[in-house]
């Protein structure tokens, strides 16, 4: 009876689209009915007329003994409260035994840049110089020596995608003209291209293992397909599958887009780690059926919960 119950899948998203679409056509093929929900829809009710725990999670349109789990297409952004309160949904629905791909956790570490980077580093693994500071003046020499030692340094918002914000300072008359995003510096070593054009490499972890690969090249040092980048599928070398799964690893997420830098020396380095990519761009690029392989990963997770509750 258990199993005939929980046959519904959400995802969350504001903006389904092309991934939305793919997502519930193969929710489909494996007997799963899903539906779009916003968390911004969704609420928490903890008054003393609500029975069970499970019905104090209202989300739109499902129960929560239907859903075999949840599918994070998006956060919507907002105040810190809203987010929080957002990524409350996904804690309590992780809290009450729903598979959440990825769980609200993964989120929090992988949408926050300065997050990110501490973690990578703890775990060993190579990424850019990175200092976060409140401190215009610490800010201040800390760019003044990256552009005495490299020409340049990098400033990004602290939450951000698509290459968005992301600034390249090459004078202090420069650093004294940029205005960080809610007064907060998030500043990287800049890494030179090799030759004229720029170049990144998106490599895309399921579970744990790297199931396709994509070199993006642009003229503009910003290489976010979003920003005009034109992207082609690669084979990914050993070095590179072994780093960006380490990183997919560090941030303990189901699924991650991993973005790697190579410098003049040949020397891989990690970018960042998304935990909501988008896979359109490489899935054409690549001939694999990406989305296919992240609805299998999705009810791999959710069969461990489901026989993790049986025997609790």
């Amino acid at each position: 009876m258990t199993e005939l119950l929980h046959k519904r899948v959400v995802i969350f998203s504001d903006e389904p689209g092309w991934h939305g679409r793919q997502l519930k056509k193969h929710f489909a093929e494996f007997g799963f009915d899903s539906g779009f929900v916003s968390l911004s829809d969704c609420s928490i009710c903890l008054d003393n007329a609500s029975g069970k725990i499970e019905e104090t999670l209202i989300i739109p349109g499902f129960k929560l003994n239907q859903l075999r789990g949840a599918f994070v297409r998006g956060v919507p952004g907002g105040t810190l409260e809203q987010v929080i309160q957002r990524l409350n949904i996904l804690h309590a629905l992780s809290e009450l035994g729903t598979p959440v791909f990825n769980d609200g956790r993964a989120i929090e570490r992988t949408v926050d840049k300065a997050m990110t980077s501490f973690l990578l580093k703890r775990h060993g693994l190579p990424t850019m110089d990175t200092w976060i500071t409140e401190s215009k003046a610490t800010a201040a020499e800390i760019a003044g020596e990256c552009i005495r030692k490299n020409g340049a340094v990098v400033a990004k918002p602290l939450f951000g995608s698509q290459g968005k914000g992301v600034v390249q300072i090459n004078t202090m008359e420069e650093f004294e003209r940029f205005q960080p995003v809610n007064d907060v510096y998030y500043l990287q070593s800049y890494v030179r291209p090799v030759g004229q054009t720029f170049r990144d490499w998106r490599v895309f972890v399921i579970n744990g293992k790297t199931v396709g690969a994509m070199q993006r090249s642009s003229r503009h040092w910003v290489t976010n397909r979003a920003q005009g980048a034109e992207c082609e599928p690669i084979q990914a070398e050993p070095g590179m599958t072994r780093l960006a799964e380490a990183a997919a690893a560090a941030l303990n997420v189901d699924y991650a887009g991993v973005d790697l830098m190579r410098d003049v020396d040949g020397q891989w380095w990690v970018n960042e780690v998304n935990g909501i990519p988008a896979w359109q761009g490489l899935q054409r690029a690549c001939k694999t059926n990406v989305t296919q392989l992240l609805v299998e990963a999705f009810l791999q997770k959710s069969d461990r919960s489901q026989t993790t509750v049986a025997i609790a």
